[in-house]
């Protein structure tokens, strides 16, 4: 694994015509924290209206059919990461594959990584759908979903599904996007996709009282909306990452560097969310009251980690266009700028959530005050070290964007799943310790541990490609 050529910072020449990438960010040169806190505002905007959605679905059911719908739409979360994670991965790939080609200036590849992604998206969006309608029911009841919400969030969970070509469109694209520096159309049509998801939710469930199946169906449409305008963006597009939709080919070479990518980052999610779906089992096991609570509060904190990890992805995508031109003193300052200001971030909004935890919790659950003590309970303990959090996603971006998958994956794998599932299976059977609060523990543990040994291989696999640049130099 080695840095690209350096590339010509100036008007490229492709098959005899000169071109300016229009939109795109030059993340290889001038001031590194303006541009990095201006890049990473739309991506963490973005964020916030993707959370919108799933807020949406939650305040409007549990002010229109009670906690048990609230309860019956958290309890899919979990088991919706974990298999969508796996395909959100190989979107990731598709975003540092085209953050090394515009870095180096290898702009074939671009072009070519650009037409096999999206027929890739569409692939793994009908995979998904398959699989979610198909298993949505029998996965819920392995994980002890409580029986008076199990009908409700199937019914959620296989509408759900039903979209996910939409959304796999949109986060390839969006990947796309980013990594040629345009942070703000995904923000522009995720906008225009939050505000038609809210008013549907309203139709369908006030007027049409359907519930749980209301908000998934609103939640389907609205995706359908941004993968039609994030496609359109671009196939409007003037550079190396325009789509002609009539070119849409799988090319070898670029979906294996996608795969190669892509799939260890789909696996870290995919696993990540694997013990959350086990700490979720394990919460279910406490009745519905409790997992109202935790529901809620979840989405409260969503919030606050799509602010933090948006620094992540800022990391990879900076990390990777600069690899691309072999500038890791530049690379070096990047990491300090966003570890420092994903510490700020979770640190302070962190904080923030849970001093006003009772009323935000308030908004979601009107029918029970025993659950929004239990979401509170789970606040304190998430809240607090949830920097920690922050800290580790940035330094598995800044990984990533050197063009290393697996070894995140492996540290996550041992960091996170291995800390929690050990937790669970060991410390959460002492009597003593069997309670939703020594769960909630095992979160803070494991990002600790998985975030400092993330920092120790990055700093060393950095200086080893830094050190074979200058030998082939």
């Amino acid at each position: 694994m080695r840095p690209y050529a350096q590339p010509q910072r100036h008007n490229m020449r492709q098959n005899g015509v000169f071109f300016m990438p229009r939109k795109a960010a030059d993340m290889c040169e001038g001031p590194l924290i303006s541009r990095i806190i201006l890049y990473t505002i739309p991506i963490i905007l973005t964020g916030v209206l993707q959370l919108l959605f799933n807020a949406a679905d939650l305040v409007v059911v549990g002010r229109c059919c009670g906690s048990n719908s609230v309860g019956a739409v958290g309890s899919t979360g979990a088991i919706i990461n974990l298999m969508v994670n796996l395909f959100i991965g190989l979107s990731v790939g598709a975003g540092v594959t085209v953050a090394h080609g515009l870095g180096s200036g290898r702009i074939e590849d671009v072009r070519r990584t650009v037409h096999t992604a999206i027929p890739t998206a569409i692939v793994s969006g009908a995979v998904l759908t398959l699989v979610g309608v198909l298993f949505s029911g029998k996965f819920l009841s392995l994980m002890d979903t409580p029986k008076e919400q199990l009908h409700l969030a199937t019914s959620y969970m296989r509408i759900y599904f039903c979209g996910t070509i939409a959304s796999m469109i949109y986060n390839f694209g969006s990947a796309i996007l980013r990594a040629a520096g345009d942070t703000q159309s995904p923000l522009y049509y995720l906008t225009a996709a939050g505000a038609l998801n809210v008013l549907l939710n309203l139709f369908f469930v006030i007027v049409f009282r359907m519930d749980v199946a209301g908000v998934a169906l609103a939640t389907t449409i609205s995706q359908i909306l941004s993968a039609v305008l994030i496609l359109r963006a671009l196939m409007k597009r003037e550079d190396a990452c325009k789509l002609d939709l009539r070119k849409m080919h799988i090319y070898g070479r670029q979906l294996k560097r996608i795969i190669q990518i892509g799939f260890p980052a789909g696996i870290q999610g995919s696993l990540f969310s694997a013990s959350n779906v086990i700490i979720q089992s394990s919460i279910n096991s406490f009745g519905p009251i409790v997992n109202s609570g935790n529901a809620a509060a979840q989405n409260i904190e969503g919030f606050v980690y799509t602010s933090m990890n948006s620094y992540s992805q800022t990391a990879l995508n900076f990390t990777g266009q600069n690899f691309g031109a072999g500038k890791f003193d530049r690379i070096r300052k990047i990491m300090w700028i966003c570890l420092i200001a994903v510490f700020c971030t979770g640190a302070a909004l962190g904080t923030t959530a849970l001093f006003f935890g009772k009323p935000l919790l308030g908004i979601y659950i009107t029918d029970s005050e025993e659950a929004i003590k239990y979401g509170l309970v789970r606040m304190t303990y998430i809240m607090l070290p949830y920097f920690l959090c922050g800290l580790m996603d940035v330094t598995t971006g800044l990984i990533r964007g050197l063009g290393s998958s697996v070894t995140p994956m492996l540290i996550t794998i041992a960091g996170v799943v291995g800390i929690r599932l050990g937790w669970i299976y060991v410390v959460f059977r002492i009597p003593q310790y069997h309670s939703i609060k020594s769960l909630y523990l095992s979160y803070a543990i494991s990002w600790a541990v998985t975030f400092l040994a993330e920092l120790i291989v990055f700093i060393v696999l950095m200086n080893k490609l830094k050190k074979r640049q200058n030998k082939q130099e």
